[in-house]
């Protein structure tokens, strides 16, 4: 099977500027830290492995430390088996890191269905800013209003049917029970460098809506987790799949917010199949597990697709 990598293109608080510049170094750095952020899920697979190996190595090549974090929000998918088969996956690609979920660390724990005080406690300094409002909309609603976005990978960009509910925030003591979204800029651009796909720009409005940052069900969404894990476990570079170019830019709204420095950014790019198709963990033919398992070494598999 072919694999090849292709990269991808990608009513505000008054507090915002109009334009976002995000500026990183490039080079080493004293006191790097990096990270892995695997969701327990399924199983590992070749785009997983690219990546990691890629973090790995910038890991080494500042001689900082790498921190292995569990990001298992998702109570209904997150399984304790697939913990294990990730870091036994890791390990066996040759990989390994100074802090984890299996080896502790000063910034413990370090799986996110343990870390929910941090994001309650950011949920509520947003709540108290004005940069979050309560969205009662239904999914049928969100389905008629929604806008379609400019990937197929990324959310629809919602509508603003609820920001008129900025008001109401203070009201609520807890974000249980309705969703929470964050009052994006419209019309504000947010520019980083990416030290691997060079200079990036998003739209706020355009190339992304209102997006949320907590779950009726009382989860908070991906966007605040990493954005207050990164923070607090003060990684200094995000090593991750061009896929999440778009996110980086919310991301980066995020964490002004929130008064967060902005790590450096490096986006990889995304392995796809014979077909052109990104991979997934569906494919199981394509898991780490599965290579495993047909005999090949960690050698082969990081010669033979490149990593």
């Amino acid at each position: 099977m072919l694999l090849t990598p292709q990269r991808n293109q990608a009513r505000a608080p008054a507090t915002y500027p109009t334009t976002y510049n995000v500026i990183v170094n490039s080079g080493h750095r004293p006191g790097y830290r990096g990270r892995l952020a695997p969701s327990p899920t399924g199983l590992l697979h070749l785009g997983h492995a690219a990546t990691f190996w890629t973090a790995y190595q910038r890991a080494l090549g500042a001689n900082g430390t790498l921190v292995l974090r569990n990001e298992d929000l998702d109570p209904q998918r997150s399984k304790p088996q697939y913990v294990e088969a990730f870091i036994e996956d890791l390990h066996w690609l040759g990989i390994s890191w100074q802090e984890g979920p299996d080896v502790g660390g000063p910034f413990a724990p370090y799986s996110q269905s343990e870390r929910h005080k941090f994001y309650l406690d950011a949920w509520r300094r947003l709540r108290d800013s004005g940069h979050v409002y309560p969205c009662t909309c239904s999914r049928k609603d969100l389905a008629e209003s929604a806008s379609a976005p400019h990937d197929s990978d990324d959310e629809p960009i919602y509508s603003g049917r609820c920001r008129h509910r900025v008001s109401e925030s203070q009201q609520y003591e807890t974000p249980a029970g309705v969703n929470w979204r964050f009052n994006v800029p419209d019309g504000d651009q947010i520019a980083f460098t990416d030290l691997h796909l060079g200079d990036q720009s998003f739209t706020a409005g355009r190339d992304f809506g209102d997006f949320l940052v907590w779950r009726r069900d009382d989860v908070p969404a991906y966007q605040l987790a990493v954005v207050v894990d990164d923070a607090t476990m003060q990684i200094t570079e995000v090593v991750r799949g061009a896929d999440l170019l778009r996110s980086t830019a919310r991301q980066i709204l995020l964490q002004r917010a929130l008064g967060y420095k902005s790590p450096a950014w490096y986006h990889c790019d995304l392995l796809r199949d014979q077909h052109g198709q990104r991979l997934a963990k569906r494919a199981d033919s394509l898991s780490l597990q599965h290579l495993r398992e047909m005999g090949l070494t960690p050698n082969e598999v990081r010669g033979r697709f490149h990593l």
